[in-house]
């Protein structure tokens, strides 16, 4: 799975809520950056995530569906309010991606 289709999971996780905090921005200011997403795909990953019926993609190796659990784990943590939402959205995710309950929460612990 390409960065910016991560970016777009990290958008959808950010606009579970409905609200923007100063922090989520922030992290997926960061997250942008460090992932070399442009200005254009910032805009258009932000637009698929408010469009109201977005979904995130769920990558297929084991290794990038860790590392896309760990960063919704921050994305969520990142304004210090895990809302209902984000909570159902995190376990929908770790569901279909066939994460066992155990490691799942060994990875919140260590992250959290």
């Amino acid at each position: 799975m390409d960065r910016f289709e991560l970016f777009k999971n990290l958008m959808v996780m950010a606009a579970a809520d409905k609200k923007f905090t100063e922090e989520e921005v922030e992290f997926l200011a960061l997250r942008a950056s460090r992932w070399g997403i442009s200005d254009q795909q910032f805009e258009e990953a932000l637009l698929f995530a408010k469009s109201g019926g977005a979904k995130m993609t769920i990558p297929e190796s084991q290794e990038e569906r860790t590392r896309l659990l760990r960063d919704l784990i921050r994305m969520m943590a990142a304004d210090g309010d895990l809302a209902p939402v984000e909570k159902r959205l995190f376990a929908e995710a770790a569901a279909k991606m066939g994460i066992n309950p155990n490691d799942l929460e060994t990875t919140i612990d260590e992250l959290l």
